[in-house]
């Protein structure tokens, strides 16, 4: 069944006119522009905050690694209890804690944000023969020939 565009205008045993066609894939061609300028804005406002986490990340996984290092090369951890070489060490425990707390709380997640959303507008779009990079760039793909 057809709609007609903008303009209502049919032809001959309710086929569109030329200009009716016409209309109708330029307000797609502005739909999909549109879509794809909302979707760049979005990943784009995701890049500060990503990569502010991935920095936290970082600099909190190192200083877990130092402190782990300097935890394991402590002659007297192996004369001490757990605990007691735990309270030997505090760098090591509080990154340590730190480092399980931010992934507890979805830093995992916050760091491949715009990956993770990328990805499922991907998912959404190969139903209409497109995709996206994950900057959300749209890209169209050819359609599928019926034989």
């Amino acid at each position: 069944m057809f709609s007609p565009g903008t303009d209502g205008q049919q032809g001959v045993l309710g086929q569109p006119t030329v200009t009716a066609r016409a209309m109708n894939s330029l307000e797609q061609a502005e739909d999909l522009k549109a879509f794809e300028r909302r979707l760049t804005e979005y990943v784009s406002c995701l890049q500060p905050a990503t990569g502010r986490w991935r920095m936290i990340l970082i600099v909190v996984s190192v200083c877990t690694a130092t402190g782990a290092w300097n935890w394991l090369i402590d002659p007297g951890t192996q004369k001490v209890s757990f605990f007691s070489s735990l309270w030997n060490h505090p760098f090591f425990t509080i990154s340590c804690i730190t480092l399980i707390a931010l992934f507890f709380a979805g830093i995992h997640k916050r760091v491949v944000a715009p990956s993770i959303i990328a990805a499922r507008c991907r998912t959404v779009l190969a139903e209409y023969n497109m995709s996206c990079d994950d900057t959300g760039k749209l890209i169209l793909k050819p359609r599928p020939h019926i034989q």
